[in-house]
């Protein structure tokens, strides 16, 4: 499962068909942005040792960064939780993950957005002031 929790406003979970077998397995969240302005939609698709598990569109994504204080965990989960259902902070995961690979595209600011994105920085990172 992949579950994208949008401010608590909305919830969208990627989920595979199956519960995974014991063993190694690779699993890959790859998100196409639409672009073109804050905060706009995409198409994510969840993939299980290379076969899509898989895919849906949301509408909207975060349009700025996130909240200075909440927690980018792997492994386990100390601040908000992602699930409100499937689990309770503080969680850790008791498997073990082998590997973890992040790969990011370029930043896409809107058109005249440069200020915006800015001052938006400078007023939620504390360590920038």
């Amino acid at each position: 499962m992949f579950l994208y929790n949008l401010f608590d406003l909305k919830r969208t979970a990627w989920t595979g068909r199956e519960a995974l077998s014991r063993g190694k397995h690779t699993l890959v969240f790859d998100f196409q942005f639409d672009g073109g302005g804050w905060g706009k939609g995409g198409t994510g698709t969840l993939t299980v040792d290379g076969k899509v598990a898989d895919q849906k569109r949301i509408e909207h994504t975060v349009p700025f960064i996130m909240q200075w204080d909440e927690t980018f965990d792997v492994g386990m989960d100390t601040g908000t939780p992602v699930s409100l259902v499937d689990y309770e902070v503080p969680f850790r995961f008791t498997g073990k993950i082998d590997k973890l690979t992040f790969e990011l595209g370029p930043r896409q600011i809107p058109p005249g957005g440069e200020k915006a994105f800015e001052i938006n920085s400078a007023q939620n990172n504390p360590a920038s002031e």
